[in-house]
Parts: C-alpha cells; structure tokens; sequence
C-alpha cells in the first residue's frame, strides 16, 4: 500500500522528522514535509547550515513524491492550513506523523507563563489539531496518526518541566484519539523514541548514555523511522492507543 503522509518538524538532517520523511520516501510513499528553520534558529543546535532547500534536496530522488511547507505551527490557524497545502498537493492524506516539537528547558522555580503558553501552543494544541484537520479530510481504510512523546511518562525530568508536561499530555491523550478515530478505521500510536542525539547532546550527556545504554551509545533517527515504519504497515492494523517505548533498554534507574 502507497500512502499519502505529512510529517512534521523536518527542518533539520540530522533530526528524526528528516528520518522519517526519507524513510518514507525510500519505501515508496508520498510525503509532504513541514518545516519551520525560524525557531531552530533560536536554539543552541541551530538552523540547517544547508537551509531548507538542502534538506529537501538530501532527502535524495522522489519523482514527484515530495511536497514541502514552512508553517509556524503557533499560529492557531496554521494546522488546518498545512494539512489543507498537503491535501493539495498529494491529494487526501492517510498518513499524520506528528514529529515537531518546541523544546524548553525550565526548573519548577523558573517557570513563567509565556512560557508555558508558548510551548502547549505548539506541542500540544497544535498536534491536536493537525490530527482534527487530518481526520476532516480522511474518507479511506486503513489511517495512521503516529504522535511523538519524550520519556516523561516513564521517569522524571526535572530540568524540563515545561516539555516534559506537553509531551506527557500527548502520550496520556493517546488512547483517547485512538478510541475516537476508532471508527473511522485510523489507529493513533505514540513513540517514544529513547534518547536520540540530534544535535542537541553536550558531552557530559553522552557519557550519561554511554553508562546507561545497553548498547553504549545513543538511539539514533533511523530506528525512530524504522518504529514509525513498523506503525505504518499493514501489519500493524491491530496496534492503536499505545505508547510505544523504544528507549533501547535506556536504564534511568542506573547510577
């Protein structure tokens, strides 16, 4: 089966959305990526040194399969309207892969507001309506909504507190998309891809993963693509309302 997915937060190489989007591409599929550089750019890892047009370009040969749009998905009224240009493009989508994030780190003490207000405005708010417009526009068989979570469900993070909370909130509200898409023959799954280095690390936290992997070393983008892969398949028809942990054996309770 051929599907038609949007995937967000493909902004970057060496992150997990641009994962998915190749992989997709390479099986086959028709992809439309949503991107957004400006607030990459305002992060420590930093904007793509190749810009956006190098990202599409190294996502390789497509034959048409490629769509893309540069949306800020804290405006309110930007969900409905990327998945309205994908619909546009590609034709009805099947496929939601909700990847973006907005990152903030924050104690409890440090917490404010606007803060928080900024980020549920984009991981949560918006993922729950790009998930609203998706199933909007979705008549078929055989739907696939794949959110991303964090490791907040599973141990604390203290030094995170307000991404922690948004990104909890979509691991939580899992099955209950799941059991209102039910009906609609559209599972909704959660991945929770471990600790995955995308740019982001210091290395104090690679010697951190280091100890506390199995394997000793970090997750990477591709086998978060590869679980969003596994979700896609026919073969997953079954699966839906979970929250799938694919931390590697990621030992939090280690010393």
């Amino acid at each position: 089966m051929t599907r038609t997915a949007l995937v967000t937060g493909v902004s970057r190489r060496r992150g997990i959305g641009f994962a998915i989007a190749r992989r997709l591409l390479d099986d086959g599929h028709r992809v439309f990526a949503h991107s957004w550089s400006p607030y990459d750019a305002t992060e420590p890892w930093g904007a793509d040194a190749a810009g956006v047009e190098g990202v599409l370009a190294a996502l390789g040969p497509h034959d048409g399969r490629l769509g893309h749009a540069a949306v800020d998905l804290a405006d309110p009224s930007a969900p409905a309207a990327l998945v309205g240009g994908a619909v546009a493009v590609h034709g009805p989508l099947d496929t939601l892969v909700v990847n973006h994030a907005r990152s903030q780190d924050a104690t409890l003490a440090g917490l404010d507001a606007a803060m928080l207000d900024a980020v549920w405005a984009v991981n949560v708010r918006a993922s729950l309506l790009l998930v609203q417009a998706f199933a909007e526009q979705f008549s078929g068989t055989g739907g696939r909504v794949v959110l991303f979570t964090s490791g907040a469900h599973r141990g604390p993070m203290p030094g995170e507190i307000p991404y922690a909370a948004t990104k909890a909130t979509l691991a939580v509200i899992t099955p209950t998309l799941a059991d209102a898409l039910a009906d609609r023959d559209i599972t909704v799954n959660c991945v929770n891809p471990g600790p995955t280095d995308t740019g982001w690390a210091t290395p104090g936290l690679d010697d951190h993963v280091a100890r506390h992997m199995p394997r000793g070393r970090w997750n990477t983008a591709d086998e978060a693509a590869a679980v969003v892969a596994l979700l896609l398949s026919p073969d997953a028809a079954s699966i839906t309302g979970q929250v799938v942990d694919a931390e590697g054996g990621f030992r939090r309770s280690s010393p």
